[in-house]
């Protein structure tokens, strides 16, 4: 008798392994206060409110050793998954979070969701919308708001060299969305040069499914960020 095929499964998994350079901080960024709590606390707190998410993997340096004491301290009761396996790009500690999906049971044709944890203004409606989205879908998406500005090339000397059409622009977000097999193989081909997951997507010929979401859920990178940040937290 043959098994019953089961439905995919999705999981989010969260590369936290990065110390924050452009910050100013003086710490990992994920670990920053803002509104009350670390930075990468709101982040899996709003992950942990998606009910179709059937576990979350936070990805750590393996000399990360402020997790427990700051965000699980912040979230009483969480029981996301942690694994210490990041590497020195974000594609090898997201290569090493799908290894340890793998090891967790997870497998080639369920779903992942990547999400960054600066994007720490993620709300569930927003990850509801990706995954009624790309679900249906034969490659995965992202979440992605399209460009309103005009945008300018420039040169090393701060000189604009061109201004750039922005008709069919879009600022990619997070999360991204594949099935664990297709990215898994995307980053290994295209290594660290792969800023996000769907650039290593569309270097195999594939085009993700764009789906628009918010300009509030912008990466916390430079200092002012983190203001910003606070004030819409607290809002």
């Amino acid at each position: 008798m043959n098994p019953v095929p089961r439905s995919p499964r999705c999981f989010a998994l969260v590369p936290a392994a990065g110390i924050g350079e452009r910050s100013g901080a003086g710490m990992p960024k994920q670990y920053v206060e803002i509104a009350g709590r670390p930075m990468l606390a709101h982040t899996l707190a709003a992950l942990a409110a998606v009910p179709r998410l059937v576990q979350t993997l936070v990805v750590l340096s393996p000399a990360d050793d402020r997790f427990e004491s700051t965000v699980l301290a912040a979230l009483p009761g969480y029981a996301g998954w942690v694994a210490r396996v990041g590497g020195a790009s974000r594609a090898e500690s997201v290569l090493g979070g799908l290894a340890e999906l793998r090891r967790r049971g997870a497998a080639d044709e369920d779903w992942v969701l990547v999400h960054d944890a600066a994007r720490c203004l993620l709300r569930p409606e927003w990850v509801d919308a990706l995954l009624d989205a790309c679900l249906p879908d034969a490659v995965g998406g992202l979440l992605a708001q399209p460009i309103a500005d005009t945008l300018k090339a420039g040169d090393a000397a701060g000189r604009v060299t061109a201004t750039i059409d922005r008709r069919d622009k879009w600022a990619a977000q997070t999360p991204q969305m594949f099935r664990l097999g297709l990215v898994e193989r995307a980053l290994r081909q295209m290594g660290a040069a792969a800023t996000d997951e769907a650039s290593a997507v569309e270097a195999l010929g594939l085009a993700p499914r764009l789906v628009r979401a918010s300009m509030a859920n912008f990466k916390v990178t430079w200092p002012e960020d983190f203001a910003l940040a606070a004030k819409l937290l607290a809002g």
